[in-house]
């Protein structure tokens, strides 16, 4: 994620821009109505000054018809006002709440194709909250912005062409100070923005502690640690507070500031009109449509200056929205990428060189390696020698920097990523299951399944029977990641997904390094069903549970040490010896 980058309000419009075109006719429909609320309003210092004028110069003129006439039109006008005003406050706010559904569903759709290595170093609680939060203020953005510009502009106009006819000289002083006004605010302006950047920044932090410490509770509770825990959540909640101050800090001095030019404008209307009065060259009807006129655009000038509070809020939400859209997707489709179908299963590694582009912890150089269709390969060896990086190679969760991975003789970057990755099933150590039931999880495998189908998958990776004997059955509520069944119940499930997925290439990741013996048996037996007829490659610890596989690869930092079967691996007395003695010993 850029977060270095500095993005311009400019930059920000020009990337928002783009989202009303979708709701062009509501928009128009928008800003038309907010033209008539603004002439609605604008028709009454006009109509006060012409009473006042005729009541003082002539007041013969100024009959109870003429007044219930006037009366009367502005009393339809407001009407007219009403049923606008209505308008923008409905459609005006579901044009925004829709604006703000279409850049979240971009986000997401954008969150999808980004790689491990993004995750690998973004927090889950920023991303939500820039996904939701920080979009919340888009909504009155994009409903309010249009808007308070375009009547700003209108009644800005109109006043400044009113007002100069008025009197020349008291509009051009009075006008003048409005720059000021503008310059001192802009500097309030910027360091409100950081505020409430540094706002945003410190809620996603929050969300991460947040979600961090409740995930893990059954560790917290399991070391007593419940205390750290308050500890660490009330030093992150104490510094969101003080950042809060410091916002509401700026803010206050923000609107400060606006009230006290008020102030002076008003000021410099009755001072400099009262002379102009006393010296006759202005009618006191003439200053009474000023002073309501000067009145409207205080009001506007304050409106625009106070929406820039909302206005930073939208912004910083589009600018942590943008950078997210922004976060390169680093594994993506080739033009000319075409379907992987008809799959026999044949791996190659052809001079594969790999290291991590966010530690850039080199990892394999010049590595190759070929596995036949149908072929058990299992890869075995210390910590931090590659297994997991090779397999996840395949799938092309990351990209190789040097040479060539080919499925079935082509390079899979001339693959489409959905069909390679449809093509393969994996099975891990940590198993995900999703919060919903059982047969939601199994069905994930492959979305047009059936019941029928879903059951046979149960059946085949043995979860059939201890799934008939829950309450619920398949409709068992399985809980947040999955935390009402054991490790072996959810392992076999996740084995019933790639069952239902039914891929030709298998990657079993220390599938039951984490399970008891009598869940590994269990397991092991499912596993070796998934892999029957189907090009398997398993990470093991457990070297029991590899012992029949076709072929056994010793994968160390230096690269392939050793490779063969059980027994021709035993001979040697080599690396894969050690292991097997040091894993006998600890029995």
């Amino acid at each position: 994620m850029k977060e270095d980058k500095k993005y311009s309000n400019i930059e920000l419009f020009k990337r928002f821009l783009p989202y009303f075109s979708k709701y062009k006719r509501i928009l128009i429909l928008d800003l038309f109505c907010a033209g008539l609320t603004t002439v609605c309003e604008l028709i009454l210092p006009l109509i006060m000054r012409y009473v006042t004028n005729v009541g003082i110069q002539d007041g013969v003129s100024l009959t109870l018809k003429s007044i219930i006439a006037m009366g009367a039109m502005y009393f339809g006008l407001r009407i007219v006002d009403c049923f606008a005003s209505f308008y923008m406050a409905d459609q005006g706010h579901v044009m925004g709440a829709r604006i703000e559904t279409d850049m979240r569903r971009d986000a997401y759709e954008h969150l999808q194709k980004l790689s491990n290595t993004y995750y690998n170093n973004t927090k889950v609680g920023q991303i939500m909250g820039r996904i939701t939060n920080d979009l919340f203020d888009v909504t009155e953005f994009a409903h309010h912005c249009p808007e308070e510009f375009f009547i700003a502009g209108i009644k800005g106009l109109i006043s400044f062409i009113v007002l100069i006819r008025i009197n020349v000289l008291l509009t051009l002083v009075l006008f003048a100070t409005v720059p000021v006004m503008l310059v001192v605010c802009k500097v309030v302006k910027k360091k409100m923005r950081a505020a409430f950047r540094q706002q945003r920044i410190q809620i996603g932090e929050l969300n991460a502690r947040i979600e961090d410490s409740l995930l893990g509770q059954s560790v917290v509770k399991a070391f007593t640690n419940e205390d750290i825990e308050k500890e660490k959540f009330e030093k992150d909640n104490v510094e969101f507070l003080g950042i809060k101050k410091k916002t509401y800090k700026y803010m206050a001095a923000f609107h400060t500031t606006v009230k006290l030019f008020d102030g002076i404008m008003y000021v410099l209307v009755i001072v400099l009109g009262g002379l102009l009065v006393i010296n006759k060259n202005i009618t006191p009807g003439d200053l009474v449509a000023y002073l309501l006129y000067v009145s409207t655009l205080i009001t506007t000038i304050r409106r625009i200056i106070e929406f820039t509070e909302q206005f930073e809020r939208g912004m910083t939400g589009i600018e942590r929205f943008v950078e997210i859209i922004d976060a390169d997707i680093e594994i993506f489709d080739e033009e000319d990428a075409k379907e992987l179908t008809d799959i026999e299963g044949h791996i190659s590694f052809e001079d594969v060189a790999f290291e991590y582009p966010d530690d850039h912890n080199k990892v394999f150089h010049d590595l190759n390696l070929s596995i036949k269709a149908g072929e058990k390969v299992a890869i075995v060896g210390p910590s931090g020698g590659g297994k997991t990086t090779l397999c996840n190679l395949i799938p092309r969760f990351f990209d190789v920097d040097k040479g060539k991975i080919r499925v079935d003789g082509n390079n899979i970057k001339e693959y489409t990523l959905k069909s390679l990755r449809k093509a393969i099933g994996i099975v891990q150590q940590d198993v995900y299951l999703f919060s919903g039931t059982i047969k939601e999880n199994i069905a994930y495998g492959r979305s047009d399944a059936t019941m029928e189908d879903i059951i046979e998958a149960a059946k085949k990776a043995g979860a059939h029977e201890f799934i008939e004997e829950l309450k619920d059955g398949y409709d068992t509520y399985v809980g947040e990641r999955g935390v009402k069944l054991s490790g072996g119940q959810k392992q076999r499930i996740s084995i019933a997904r790639v069952f239902l997925k039914n891929p030709p290439i298998i990657i079993l990741d220390e599938a039951t390094s984490a399970l008891d013996n009598e869940s590994e048996y269990l397991v092991a037996k499912s596993l070796a069903r998934l892999s029957e007829g189907r090009t398997t490659l398993t990470i093991a610890h457990r070297l029991s549970t590899i012992r029949n596989s076709d072929r056994i690869l010793v994968l160390t930092d230096e690269g392939i040490m050793e490779e063969g079967n059980h027994d021709e691996l035993l001979s040697l007395k080599g690396m894969y010896y050690n292991l097997y003695q040091t894993a006998n010993a600890m029995k």
